[in-house]
């Protein structure tokens, strides 16, 4: 049996998603930057996929920028914001994405920006008031935090954030990677400048993705080359990608209520699973339904010398599962998201993190192996 328990890292393509593809691939060949007729068609459609994409976060067309997915897009953010107005101190917390992280840390390396770092709880929630004091004490600031953990799940109250971000005249960031297609995101009621989304995080396509920008925070050229993206990112755009991408997304929320009661119940299966079955089994951030990423599931296993062969033996058992964020695959310096939350560090964290296309059998299948696995190292 094999099983894919890592759709936080990158999820399966949808059928739906590749059908709508197929044919551009084939017979949409033409630059979209040209002028002939090849050309307009593929410029038709990377704009009706543009207008589909904005119709469904309530926002402009001209809002949104095509990308090559979320780092591009957070990089973006980060860089291109500091420059267009001049900000002198980044916020943002100990465990964003990479993507967030290195970015922010190379600002403050050439002497652009200050970085402070929100405090957290041990589940990974962030202090308000504590974000509250840094913008009081720092005028011109970017506040950059995640709506979703990519590895523990715990979510941040982006309409909260917004808020405070906008009493204190701060440009607002979130990498909404996780939860873009998983959540409705309605840009109008959101005090956000900047989101975030990359197709394979809901059954679309690698290699592409998308930053929105608020109107009202207009930033400078990202890409220098040609014209393309309304002169901000140059480059020919991934026609095939950028449409995939779009169908996704209007699948992600044509879908949405139906997704997430069949996720959640999986999640819901695998914490009362683990916990009738496992002594001394734990969970690294909020597991709370509405607090908690419901595709997410980190679990925090009891100390063991073969903790390190968890994974590898739900490996050859036909379970694919990650012990921390994909991007940090081959690290010895172990998760930063755990370090951050002060998890024990003699304790194994396994993320399992599901999509529709999971089961409850699946489930079922994964605790039994994780029973035969564990039982005779916790004898």
């Amino acid at each position: 049996m094999n099983i894919y328990f890592d759709n936080a890292a990158t999820t399966p393509l949808d059928p739906e998603v590749f059908e709508e593809m197929k044919p551009l691939m084939l017979d949409v060949f033409g630059n979209p930057s040209s002028t002939h007729a090849h050309g307009r068609e593929a410029r038709t459609k990377i704009e009706h996929a543009r207008r589909k994409v904005a119709d469904l976060l309530n926002t402009a067309p001209s809002e949104i920028f095509f990308t090559s997915g979320g780092t591009e897009a957070d990089n973006t953010a980060i860089t291109c914001s500091v420059d267009a107005y001049g900000l002198k101190h980044i916020i943002t917390t100990e465990i964003e994405h990479k993507a967030v992280l290195e970015t922010s840390r190379k600002m403050e390396e050439m002497g652009l920006a200050k970085v402070s770092y929100v405090e957290l709880d041990d589940q990974g929630h962030v202090n308000l008031d504590h974000l509250q004091s840094l913008l009081k004490n720092n005028s011109r600031s970017l506040v950059s935090i995640m709506h979703a953990n990519n590895e523990i799940g715990t979510l941040n109250d982006i309409n909260t954030i917004g808020e405070i971000a906008s009493e204190y005249d701060a440009v607002f960031h979130s990498d909404t990677v996780q939860t873009m297609g998983h959540f409705a995101h309605d840009t109008q009621n959101l005090k956000c400048h900047f989101l975030v989304g990359a197709g394979h995080k809901f059954h679309g396509p690698k290699g592409v993705g998308f930053l929105r920008v608020c109107k009202s925070k207009r930033i400078g050229r990202f890409i220098h080359g040609g014209g393309q993206e309304r002169n901000h990112r140059g480059g020919t755009e991934n026609l095939y990608g950028i449409i995939g991408m779009a169908k996704a997304l209007e699948i992600a929320y044509r879908e949405m209520d139906q997704h997430q009661k069949h996720v959640r119940g999986l999640k819901d299966r695998m914490i009362a699973g683990l916990t009738e079955k496992i002594s001394g089994v734990s969970f690294n951030g909020d597991v709370r339904d509405g607090h908690s990423l419901y595709t997410v599931l980190n679990v925090s296993f009891p100390p063991s010398e073969d903790n390190d062969m968890l994974l590898f033996n739900l490996d050859i058992n036909g379970v694919s599962a990650s012990g921390g964020s994909a991007c940090n695959s081959g690290a010895a310096t172990g998760s930063h998201v755990l370090n951050g939350i002060k998890a024990d560090p003699d304790r194994q964290g396994i993320r399992f993190s599901f999509s529709k296309y999971n089961t409850a059998q699946e489930v079922d299948y994964v605790l039994e192996k994780l029973v035969e696995i564990l039982d005779p190292v916790l004898a």
